[in-house]
């Protein structure tokens, strides 16, 4: 079975998520969102509501399933069976970035690989620090957001 972890605070998660994991499940078995609690942030929405947004966004996928979890990557990769770490890249900064990770996870473990797609052109500019900054300063953000996340705001 080819399970993929998919990593990140999503924090909201947004129609650029929605896209990758999308487009992701014809090369995948199962797809777990992973809600990463990186205790150097201070997300806007708790752990809880981030994962009810993957629950209800997918609710008729049985493919996709979310969790929440902390520590290394790859560890939660082992603990649930998942072989392939995937990531978005919206520009080549992504990428530098990623690559960065994606070469510290293959240090620690070889057997796990990670797996780049690129973003919709639509959505390249949708970032979650971007929605945030929306959602603070009043306005709509909704053009952003699938309709599961944007009506629970």
């Amino acid at each position: 079975m080819r399970i993929c972890l998919f990593p990140g605070t999503f924090d909201p998660l947004t129609l650029g998520h929605v896209d990758i994991i999308t487009r992701a499940l014809p090369l995948f078995d199962k797809i777990v969102v992973g809600i990463g609690i990186n205790t150097s942030k201070a997300p806007m929405f708790s752990p809880e509501k981030r994962l009810g947004w993957v629950k209800a966004i997918f609710k008729n996928e049985s493919k996709v399933e979310g969790a929440v979890y902390e520590g290394l990557t790859v560890n939660f990769c082992k603990k649930i069976g998942a072989k392939f770490i995937l990531r978005g890249i919206r520009y080549v900064s992504d990428f530098e970035y990623e690559k960065t990770i994606a070469d510290a996870n293959r240090t620690l473990d070889k057997s796990i690989e990670t797996i780049f797609l690129t973003g919709e052109p639509k959505y390249t500019s949708v970032a979650s620090t971007i929605v945030r900054d929306i959602i603070k300063n009043g306005g709509d953000a909704s053009h952003f957001l699938p309709p599961e996340v944007a009506k629970t705001l």
